[in-house]
């Protein structure tokens, strides 16, 4: 269940994936009561075949709420976010979309004030069911490092 995985067995270039998870209109409604955004883009159906897109979308950050978790897989007590950088909602997902993450490390380096440990930069890249990206990130993780005094 825990595995440890410190900073230096991080490799720049390794890659994984989700299975998919298919977005609902139960999902759009938990989220906009959580959140308090009821724009009209993601709960108003008859006001929404007025627009572009002709139905509703999902919120950005549901999308990547969802997105993120599925990138969770198993625990790792060396390890935890840091943040995340660049952020963009690229395409509108619906409901009946089938969103999966391929998370791909990009880069990996000492944190500049904490010699104990390093940072490792994730490109999280969440598709749907036709292959198009449809939200993009950069996931920061702090990671500890093995080699240290400390342990």
């Amino acid at each position: 269940m825990f595995k440890s995985v410190y900073y230096e067995e991080y490799e720049v270039g390794a890659t994984r994936e989700t299975l998919g998870r298919t977005i609902t209109e139960t999902d759009i409604m938990l989220h906009a009561g959580q959140t308090g955004d009821f724009y009209p883009h993601h709960v108003d159906a008859e006001w929404c075949k007025t627009q572009p897109f002709r139905q509703r979308i999902a919120h950005g950050t549901l999308i990547f709420s969802i997105g993120v978790g599925m990138t969770a897989g198993e625990i790792n007590p060396e390890a935890m976010s840091y943040g995340y950088d660049r952020l963009r909602f690229i395409r509108p997902v619906f409901i009946g979309d089938t969103i999966k993450a391929k998370v791909t490390i990009t880069d990996k380096k000492p944190h500049p004030k904490k010699p104990t440990h390093g940072i490792v930069t994730e490109l999280v890249e969440i598709t749907n069911q036709r292959c198009e990206t449809v939200l993009a990130c950069e996931h920061l993780l702090l990671v500890a490092k093995s080699n240290t005094e400390d342990r």
